[in-house]
């Protein structure tokens, strides 16, 4: 991807990310149907501390800045606590797919998560687009899964809210280190914590849940916690974190069909018609300026 420049190269990286994302919802249903929904968000997060661990030592990894080190201590709020442990809490009692469409707001909240913590400043134009884009995933919402309010919205909500946040500074940090770096030092600076936590739950355990249930929490704790960040953070320090943020659109989609084929809940056929929309927008939007205070 050399011959592509820095703005094309972040969309890529970006939207392999929103692949490995896009599995986490119906994975993470599958792990909590046989284990405790706090030992899937938090453990998964101990699992990905320990290979955070072996990828700092196996690369010699420099100890951050003291500016880093301060901006790395917010991201586990968001994205080692937050979105595991609240989006978890939601799949015990609500679909995927429904959780696909709440969290279609996830690029409007990086964007403005963006604006506050990275001092990022998008156009009116990227604004209205990536409206435009956040429309139609609520209208789809509205249209596939009824006006049925869960408990599990205000999980999905707040997991929105500490999503956006981790992204936003983690984004700004895979500026100046590497973006598996990002995640390994906010995993470790947690660790602590999580195994206080996670410690409170352990008895609860079933070990003898089935290989599928170990096999998704295999899944969200090396893929949804760990590598997919790699992605994720080098594609928005290379195409801006509210541009590449905007590509977060397409993972209710792929959610959506990682449900169907995963957990076997349907699929509607205005999914067609809405991701043509969505397409629209983050083509649009990746054209609008966002300039960098």
């Amino acid at each position: 991807m050399k011959n592509l420049t820095p703005a094309t190269q972040g969309y890529i990286y970006g939207l392999i990310a929103v692949v490995i994302f896009g599995l986490t919802l119906p994975v993470t249903s599958i792990a909590v149907a046989e284990l405790p929904a706090v030992f899937v968000g938090l453990g998964r997060s101990v699992a990905a501390a320990i290979l955070g661990a072996v990828y700092l030592i196996a690369i010699r990894a420099r100890l951050p800045t003291k500016r880093e080190f301060s901006r790395l201590a917010i991201v586990p709020l968001g994205i080692v606590f937050g979105f595991p442990l609240f989006s978890a809490l939601a799949m015990k009692t609500a679909p995927a797919s429904h959780g696909a469409v709440v969290l279609g707001i996830l690029p409007l909240a990086t964007a403005i998560a963006a604006v506050i913590f990275a001092h990022e400043r998008p156009s009116w134009q990227f604004w209205l687009w990536g409206a435009v884009g956040a429309i139609a995933v609520t209208i789809f919402a509205l249209m596939d899964g009824g006006t049925d309010i869960y408990l599990a919205d205000i999980y999905l909500i707040l997991s929105v809210i500490l999503a956006a946040l981790g992204y936003a500074i983690s984004g700004d940090l895979a500026r100046t280190m590497k973006g598996l770096e990002v995640i390994s030092w906010a995993l470790l600076m947690a660790l602590p914590a999580l195994l206080v936590v996670v410690g409170f739950v352990i008895s609860d355990v079933n070990w003898n849940a089935s290989p599928k249930a170990w096999a998704a929490f295999a899944y969200v704790a090396i893929f949804s916690q760990f590598l997919g960040f790699a992605f994720w953070n080098k594609g928005m320090a290379l195409g801006g974190i509210s541009h590449v943020g905007q590509t977060q659109l397409f993972q209710i989609f792929i959610t959506l069909a990682a449900s169907a084929v995963l957990v076997g809940e349907p699929i509607s056929f205005s999914m067609i018609f809405f991701a043509l929309i969505v397409v629209f927008a983050v083509a649009m939007g990746r054209k609008a300026r966002v300039t960098r205070k």
